[in-house]
């Protein structure tokens, strides 16, 4: 029988970028749900923020704070016609780059990744709470 599961993570980056590892969360829910075969949707429910897979290494992070402030800088924030409103529009560049959502197979009750994907949480202008959606559906 088709099962479903909801929850909403919660996260406050005390600065405006970073990037957390959220895959033991995930993980956590797919244990709550005790769905053992599916799909799991985790997705950043805010503009400014993304959900995306990849290496938990520390350079790369680094590499991709670097390469996402030069494909869409903050400074000056001059430079945005958004920013007649907030000073946030390199954030909404960022998330739409890095992506709002993933997608993970559930197998044998497990997370079915390749080798080092590990699930991450993106903040591009943090200093408030935000929520990522994880949705899981199977049996």
């Amino acid at each position: 029988m088709m099962k479903s599961y909801r929850k909403e993570l919660w996260f406050e980056i005390p600065s405006r970028r970073g990037f957390v590892n959220i895959t033991p969360d995930v993980q956590k829910c797919l244990e709550e749900s005790q769905i053992r075969e599916g799909l799991i949707l985790v997705n950043a429910m805010h503009i400014t923020a993304s959900v995306f897979i990849n290496d938990d290494e520390p350079g790369l992070h680094h590499d991709y704070d670097v390469w996402l402030e030069k494909l869409a800088p903050h400074e000056p924030v001059g430079q945005y016609r958004h920013n007649g409103y907030e000073d946030n529009a390199d954030a909404h560049m960022k998330r739409q780059i890095m992506g709002r959502e993933v997608v993970i197979a559930v197998t044998d009750g497990r997370l079915d990744f390749g080798t080092w994907e590990q699930i991450f949480y993106g903040e591009f202008d943090g200093r408030r709470k935000k929520r990522v959606l994880v949705k899981i559906i199977g049996e």
